[in-house]
């Protein structure tokens, strides 16, 4: 067993984007964490599809490598914002950070969340600037701001004074001194881990505690908690109380906690992490990160004692509230069955209670529906990933708009989830976006012209006013603006938003689209299907140039005549169908409407498919408002 003076735990931390899982697949290659024969994939962190395709970590992960008799435990952080609790989370777990930050980009949003929170918990981050061998970096601006986000953040005297590297992680290099250092490799890094970031503080002859931090599963053992070992040591198959804890007042933090539960379980399987994977163990020590399952229940927050222990140190981790619902729905139309599972309600549901075992910050609720279930999240790309995931495990359902969940105050005044939105945006395209975003009940903060001529746009708004933004975004930069946003609490309503201002193409038949029709509809709107593509009564085939809903018919044939001309067909000329990703329906659509997500394809359609039924359930809704 490794001393706890040789081990350091630490998370990397950053905004999406800024270079983790790639510093990782780094520090593995200098460390020689791998056999020399083995072949490694890039960002081997990274380890599902999802997450290869969307270049994001999802959910956190956990590696260890060993350097001059030190064990280093790394927790590889999510970057995006839906998934910042997790983040919190993991920092209980470590001792220090590494926190890395792009030369161009400098801090964002994501970045003064995980600093913020690093800073709270006492520890002191070492600063890697990264990608400073990218066109138009500024290391030495990228490090004067991320100073300034210290000071700003309250950082104490040590926290400010960080040790600095500079360096590519994708190149697989770090210096402490850009000028003069030699650029060879990742020693660097390791000197600085080993020397700046603190051992385990931890009394390694005290009675056995742990806390978990996160949570996995396996069909064979059940739930798995991980957490640090900050006393003590056990033994596989002892006894130990697991302790529930929780604030007086849900959610409120200056209320103080107590302990809600107590049970005596047994440790059944334990593990330690060893370069990539978890090696079973039969004790765990004070210091290390550790897996640990047996218990039939284990919860985030939970803490494992031995019995009689005291835990007065250990608070209740808070869960982080969803911000964003939709309504998962069977699905109903005419192609279910033909492309993937057609799933049942039942099958849905047992599905999401799969899910909830591990992925804390969703909720799903029964509404009373008889074809689907509410189900709440983080935002748009939390519910997007769990919808893809479903859909690659062969789940055909529908899913309508996202929805923002808004509250009432002490003072019964509406409130709703507000984002800190920075953009980086070309200067002759900032008009239009400022226009844009303050339609969308956005209010700028700062704005800042680099020499670059990159305008940076730092605007408060209502996370209402980003649903369906992001693709608008692109096209009226011509992709070449940069968003990025973070959760930062409720704020008043801002009343009604205007979002999409073009109407729907509605399909009035069942069958297969014709180059005939198509071309002539192609004048009035851009369409969402091509020649030949079977499309049902109901489903959305493009979007209209105005701001009403047109219904059509795309399945017609031109009729044959005996004066046709044998070269006609080959003058008609079929614009590019837009094809829309998951993320990109799940924006478009409108609040009557659904996405109609198979294995094979993503289609958007009209929540009622009848247009006489639609007809009479926009009169209903009438009246009921009047």
């Amino acid at each position: 067993m490794i001393h706890p003076d040789k081990i350091r735990n630490l998370a990397i931390i950053a905004h999406i984007d800024h270079g983790k899982t790639t510093l990782i697949d780094a520090i593995f290659s200098a460390a020689r964490t791998f056999e020399s024969h083995r072949e490694v994939a890039e960002r081997v962190m990274d380890n599902n599809d999802i997450e290869r395709e969307r270049g994001i970590t999802i959910r956190s992960k956990h590696c260890s490598v060993e350097w001059d008799g030190h064990l280093i435990n790394i927790i590889d952080t999510p970057g995006h914002a839906d998934f910042s609790g997790e983040v919190e989370r993991v920092l209980s777990m470590v001792d220090s950070v590494l926190l890395l930050v792009d030369a161009n980009e400098g801090p964002m949003p994501q970045t003064r969340f995980v600093l913020m929170r690093a800073l709270r918990l006492g520890l002191k981050p070492i600063v890697v600037i990264n990608k400073v061998d990218r066109p138009n970096a500024h290391p030495d601006k990228a490090l004067d701001k991320t100073f300034d986000l210290f000071i700003e953040l309250g950082a104490t005297d040590e926290q400010a004074d960080f040790p600095v590297l500079y360096g590519s992680g994708l190149d697989g290099w770090l210096v402490r001194n850009l000028e003069g250092d030699e650029r060879d490799g990742m020693r660097p890094l390791f000197e600085a881990i080993i020397s700046e970031a603190p051992a385990p503080l931890v009394d390694e002859d005290g009675p056995f505690l742990m806390q978990v931090g996160t949570l996995a599963w396996s069909d064979y053992v059940g739930r798995i908690g991980c957490g640090r070992v900050v006393s003590g040591r056990l033994s596989r198959g002892a006894a130990m109380d697991r302790i529930c804890t929780g604030w007086r007042e849900p959610g409120n933090r200056d209320s103080g906690w107590k302990v809600t539960g107590t049970s005596r379980v047994k440790a059944v399987h334990m593990w330690v992490t060893r370069g990539l994977e978890r090696t079973e163990t039969e004790e765990i020590v004070a210091g290390d990160i550790v897996w640990l399952a047996g218990p039939d229940e284990i919860n985030i927050g939970d803490v494992f004692a031995e019995p009689e222990t005291a835990t007065e140190g250990l608070a209740p981790h808070e869960i982080e509230e969803p911000t964003v619902s939709m309504l998962f729905l069977t699905n109903t139309g005419p192609f279910s069955g033909a492309e993937g599972s057609a799933i049942t309600l039942r099958e849905l549901d047992e599905r999401l209670a799969r899910e909830l075992r591990t992925n804390v910050a969703l909720r799903v609720e029964d509404v009373g529906r008889p074809d689907g279930l509410k189900v709440s999240g983080r935002g748009e790309l939390h519910l997007a990933i769990l919808i893809e995931e479903m859909r690659r495990e062969g789940m055909e359902l529908c899913v309508s708009k996202p929805e923002v969940i808004a509250h009432t105050d002490a003072n019964g005044k509406k409130t709703e989830p507000m984002e800190q939105l920075i953009i980086d945006v070309p200067e002759q395209y900032q008009g239009v976006v400022i226009e844009k975003l303050s339609g969308r009940k956005g209010q700028m903060q700062h704005m800042e012209n680099s020499r670059t001529g990159i305008a940076r746009l730092e605007l408060v708004i209502p996370t209402r006013g980003l649903i369906g933004y992001r693709n608008e975004f692109l096209t009226d930069t011509r992709g070449l603006g940069v968003m990025s946003s973070r959760f930062t609490g409720y704020g008043a309503w801002k009343g009604p938003i205007m979002t999409r201002s073009r109407g729907s193409l509605v399909s009035m038949e069942t069958g297969a689209a014709t180059a005939y029709q198509i071309e002539s509809l192609q004048t009035r709107a851009t369409l969402f299907v091509e020649p030949t593509e079977k499309i049902y009564l109901g489903q959305i085939v493009g979007e209209n140039s105005r701001g009403e809903d047109m219904p059509c018919n795309p399945t017609k044939k031109k009729a044959l005549t005996n004066h046709r001309a044998s070269t006609k067909d080959s003058t008609t000329t079929i614009n590019t169908a837009r094809r829309m990703t998951l993320d990109q329906a799940l924006e478009w659509i409108a609040g009557d409407e659904l996405v109609d997500v198979t294995p094979k394809s993503i289609r958007v359609r009209k929540a009622i498919l009848d247009s006489e039924e639609r007809k009479r359930a926009r009169k209903r809704d009438v009246a009921l408002v009047g």
